[in-house]
């Protein structure tokens, strides 16, 4: 993670009106840009990585948060209201161009896998049905106008 990056999270805690909310836009935006930094062809240097982004939490939020956390969180029923808030997505999308907010429900079900993988739980909940939703929207959006141009 490079300044800018850091730079463009702070912002959008920044604009959390709350400090919850702030605390948990923060951690979204950073687990996006973590779950989207793992798409790569070369090899990734986790300790390195987590080490940057722990770095990053701790200044920002104080001891008892990481990026283990951070990607946790995002696999709970708390997420889904940040991802459906408008001001948290046109922040996001203003902000954070270098991940596509197209990208968030990949990125999602990626971090679901991982975390399926490790702990063995079912990936079934809100958050799954946040991204098959949001996938049958871009299957909708993708799909040509019928004939009678609906």
């Amino acid at each position: 993670m490079d300044t800018v990056i850091k730079d463009k999270a702070l912002a959008i805690m920044r604009q959390g009106r709350t400090r919850v909310e702030a605390t948990d836009w923060l951690r979204v935006t950073l687990g996006l840009y973590y779950l989207a930094g793992l798409i790569k062809e070369e090899a990734i240097d986790f300790k390195k990585v987590d080490r940057v982004y722990n770095k990053v939490i701790y200044q920002a939020l104080g001891p008892g948060h990481s990026i283990t956390s951070a990607l946790q969180f995002m696999s709970g029923a708390k997420v889904v209201p940040i991802l459906e808030s408008a001001r948290f997505m046109a922040a996001f999308s203003e902000l954070c161009t270098e991940v596509p907010v197209a990208s968030i429900p990949f990125l999602l079900s990626l971090n679901l896998g991982v975390a399926k993988n490790i702990s063995g739980i079912d990936i079934a909940g809100p958050v799954y049905d946040w991204v098959e939703k949001e996938k049958d929207k871009q299957k909708l959006a993708d799909t040509p106008l019928n004939s009678a141009g609906i």
